[in-house]
């Protein structure tokens, strides 16, 4: 699915990626670990266009990412949601949602301003997708609610509702169960297996609730200080000496 090939990102004099390397598979969750400040959401910012690498490849569907326009990126398959909620909390949850099908409408502004024909059997479209993406989250009693106005972890929910708008073949979690408590991170681990599942996704997760990650992850994938330490299933990377120096600070 994409192959991230000895890349290297540095601001500065500062490394923050040294000669990192690995593949994303079809239809896997690969997770990406790590302590704090060891580059995780770096590599999620340099495969979403935001970085650009000063050395290596990362090659999605034959092209190399990194001479990609940033918006070309997310019309090729390509979603993310952020650490931080990166919502318009002045808009409502349904007109969040649809602003993750913009790819999908392709008539012009003054086609759209008449609202007539086929603008209006595009528009009538693509806000069935997303009534059908506010079921599957079970969003429907926030439709029409403003999103500042609701709890994180409902915002957490709709941005994860943005990102799936767009109908990817390759999505980027950076965190999305942080500041959750229990009961939303069991939902959000639900409707990611269950997108998962249904639409056979790859998925890239960062998240740093370990019980999450063994249970859900096929690979992992190990970050300190930009480097990648190891690399394997949960059961490998869980008894790797390595991982459990750059965690506990001991062998």
């Amino acid at each position: 699915m994409l192959e991230f090939d000895t890349v290297n990102l540095s601001f500065g004099g500062s490394q923050v990626l040294e000669q990192v390397s690995f593949d994303v598979h079809k239809e896997e969750i690969l997770a990406i670990i790590g302590p704090n400040g060891a580059g995780k959401t770096c590599i999620l910012n340099c495969i979403s266009g935001y970085y650009r690498p000063q050395h290596g490849q990362i090659i999605y569907k034959g092209k190399d990412l990194i001479h990609i326009p940033i918006h070309k990126i997310a019309t090729n398959g390509i979603a993310r949601t952020f650490q931080n909620v990166e919502l318009f909390h002045e808009l409502s949850t349904i007109e969040n949602i649809m602003l993750g099908r913009g790819q999908f409408i392709k008539n012009s502004i003054l086609a759209q301003s008449i609202y007539f024909g086929w603008s209006q059997k595009t528009e009538i479209e693509n806000r069935k997708v997303a009534e059908d993406i506010l079921d599957f989250l079970e969003l429907k009693p926030y439709r029409k609610k403003n999103v500042g106005l609701l709890p994180y972890g409902m915002q957490k929910r709709i941005q994860l509702g943005q990102a799936l708008a767009m109908e990817p073949e390759l999505l980027l979690l950076d965190e999305p169960m942080a500041g959750m408590n229990l009961e939303e991170k069991e939902d959000i681990v639900r409707f990611i297996l269950d997108v998962h599942e249904e639409t056979k996704t790859s998925i890239i997760l960062i998240e740093h609730d370990m019980g999450v990650v063994m249970d859900i992850a096929d690979r992992i994938i190990v970050m300190d200080f930009g480097i990648k330490i190891s690399e394997g299933d949960p059961e490998t990377v869980k008894s790797d000496p390595k991982v459990i120096k750059a965690y506990l600070g001991k062998e």
